[in-house]
């Protein structure tokens, strides 16, 4: 199962999900992630997805028109900085509330788009993943296999590369400190500019989030 780690408030009003990302054996032995709309903006969903192992991500989004940058050059870089393929559709038409652009796209591991649709309903758009060079990739590339340096920092200079952890954010995220410098600041950190109440209970995990947590169930 898979929950949608990071609503896209302050629109949406459901709990943030708390199952982690599963991965999944697909067709022809590929590994297979899914991740959902907003995920995709966050450059750790894509790494988690890699992390465990998807050489395949795919997004499904909702996303309107002045987000039709942001979603080309993200699902993009969520392959490239991954060695991972990913293909992304996005609906097209209105929901009564929001006119999405549609789009479908697939990119390669490299980063570059492979083919890519418009914005018109029923649009199917098709082409070929190869995941056997996303694994002769993470196999066999020096320069730019960034998930593999990113724990093993110049590993030219000290044996095996550095494997610590120099990030102050991930640091503060894990300790329940998470705090940015303008964070006093920030505007929107409820949901009362879209109609919804503040809320007033703190976050807790379901009992199913201790129990696998997000990896596939046979």
């Amino acid at each position: 199962y898979y929950r949608k780690l990071h609503p896209w408030v302050p629109v949406e009003p459901w709990a943030p999900g708390d199952l982690g990302v599963p991965v999944v054996d697909g067709p022809n032995g590929c590994k297979l992630a899914l991740i959902i709309c907003h995920d995709g903006m966050f450059p750790e969903m894509a790494r988690e997805c890699a992390y465990k192992g998807a050489e395949i991500m795919l997004r499904t989004a909702g996303y309107t028109a002045p987000i039709r940058d942001s979603w080309v050059f993200t699902n993009q870089a969520n392959a490239f900085q991954n060695l991972m393929c990913t293909a992304s559709v996005c609906m097209s038409g209105s929901d009564g509330t929001f006119d999405s652009m549609g789009e479908g796209m697939f990119c390669n591991f490299d980063g570059g788009i492979i083919t890519r649709g418009g914005g018109r309903p029923d649009e199917i758009i098709t082409c070929e993943l190869r995941p056997d060079l996303v694994r002769e990739a993470r196999l066999g590339w020096g320069v730019e296999n960034n998930i593999y340096q990113l724990g093993h920092r110049a590993y030219v200079a000290v044996q095996g590369g550095a494997r610590d952890c120099p990030y102050t954010f991930m640091h503060d995220l894990v300790a329940g400190k998470y705090r940015l410098p303008w964070e006093g600041q920030v505007k929107h950190t409820d949901g009362r500019s879209c109609g919804f109440p503040a809320p007033v209970r703190e976050y807790a995990p379901s009992a199913a989030a201790s129990n696998g947590h997000g990896d596939a169930k046979k």
